[in-house]
């Protein structure tokens, strides 16, 4: 008879031992693959996703322009694209310093190229891309472009500028893009103006130096304001961008247009009360009463629909999702990183506030959409890539220098 064992023997002390651990590795490796993902930003991101799903369907119930089905899309592209960053490297951007600034100049000048711009409600900000009928909004891929170029520059000076050149070099690269940019879009200017800013006070650029740069930027926000209402003056700013900015400090400046909107978006507000009216009951918006409610104004809709817990669940996952982020941040040792993640937190945190303050009339009136909630396919991609850039730098964090 043969030694050896047969296929019908039990197994083993040892065979029983290397099972479990087989068992045992395939259970880390399954935990592995959640370690690969930052549950702490992608979780509240999710949530508002289904929140802003839950409010744009509602809007589709009485406004013809809130397609629900285009919403989707913007969000399948968006998970798509995220997860694309997700997986490659964040760190392929900061040695294109120049590409990057070319981009993004182009980027503004796209929509006045003919044959591309695409001209909506006054505006033109779109790009239509022939043949195919496919519009974007190239000031939104500005965003995130401008916050790896800013990153990037900011980045080599490892925490600290030393020199006032150095501090003057990054200032005059985000003033070159602002510049171009309020051309073009004021809401969008403003954002990267902010998230620029952040990133340069973040850099390690000296208290006296932040100080006098506000002071010049003031005064100098007051000199367009002025020269914009002087008869006779160079107008910088567009009449409708200058009425925005008068309607925040006197409603009735007018009556027919801003100062309407505002009033009607605080009566939105107001009217949804602690619990809300539910869902497709926003009289405001379903009679036609508070324009662009499914865009611009759409935290009064949500206000007016699911009411002061309604708001107060928001900002709680704009809480959850921007203190997440920054945490992610003070743990890593890379400038680099860190830069794109204050940046990517200051872009939620301005916008949330500007969404919210408009409709409540702490803030002016701009044309900056409340991510991961406003109907528009080209904020939803840029926001939802964002937070793929969030994960990516979770992912390959240990191989940041």
């Amino acid at each position: 008879m043969s030694s050896g064992k047969t296929a019908n023997q039990p197994p083993t002390v040892l065979g029983k031992i290397e099972k479990r651990l087989s068992k045992g590795g395939r259970r880390k490796a399954k935990k592995g693959r959640f370690g690969e993902l930052y549950l702490g930003a992608l979780i509240p991101v999710l949530l508002l996703v289904v929140y802003g799903i839950v409010v744009i369907w509602s809007a589709s119930l009485t406004i013809s322009e809130a397609s629900f089905p285009r919403h989707l899309a913007g969000i399948a592209i968006g998970l798509v694209a995220a997860a694309f960053v997700w997986r490659h490297d964040y760190r392929v951007m900061q040695t294109s310093n120049l590409v990057l600034f070319i981009v993004i100049v182009a980027l503004i000048f796209l929509p006045s190229v003919p044959g591309f711009g695409y001209s909506a409600k006054g505006m033109t900000g779109w790009v239509k891309i022939p043949f195919i009928g496919l519009r974007f909004q190239p000031s939104e891929i500005v965003k995130l472009f401008s916050i790896f170029l800013m990153s990037s520059l900011g980045a080599q000076y490892n925490g600290k500028i030393n020199t006032l050149r150095e501090y003057l070099t990054l200032c005059g690269v985000l003033a070159s893009i602002f510049i171009l940019m309020v051309t073009q879009d004021l809401g969008t200017s403003l954002i990267i103006f902010v998230v620029g800013a952040a990133i340069v006070i973040c850099s390690g650029a000296k208290r006296s130096w932040v100080l006098i740069t506000i002071g010049i930027v003031v005064a100098g926000a007051a000199l367009v304001i002025g020269t914009s209402l002087a008869p006779g003056l160079p107008h910088i700013l567009k009449t409708y961008q200058l009425n925005r900015l008068l309607v925040f400090i006197d409603p009735s400046v007018d009556p027919t247009g801003d100062g309407y909107n505002l009033q009607q978006a605080k009566i939105a507000v107001g009217s949804g009360g602690f619990f809300g009216k539910g869902i497709g009951n926003a009289t405001q918006a379903g009679s036609g009463f508070l324009p662009e409610a499914h865009t611009d104004f759409v935290f009064a809709l949500l206000a007016e629909e699911f009411g002061f817990l309604g708001a107060v669940l928001l900002l709680l996952l704009f809480a959850w999702a921007i203190f997440a982020t920054i945490s992610l941040a003070q743990r890593l040792d890379s400038p680099y990183a860190k830069l794109i993640l204050a940046g990517i937190a200051t872009m939620w945190t301005f916008q949330l506030l500007e969404s919210v303050g408009m409709c409540i009339g702490i803030m002016p009136i701009t044309g900056i959409p409340l991510p991961f909630i406003s109907f528009g396919s080209s904020s939803m991609v840029v926001q939802l890539t964002a937070a793929g850039v969030v994960q990516s730098i979770w992912l390959h964090r240990q191989k940041s220098a």
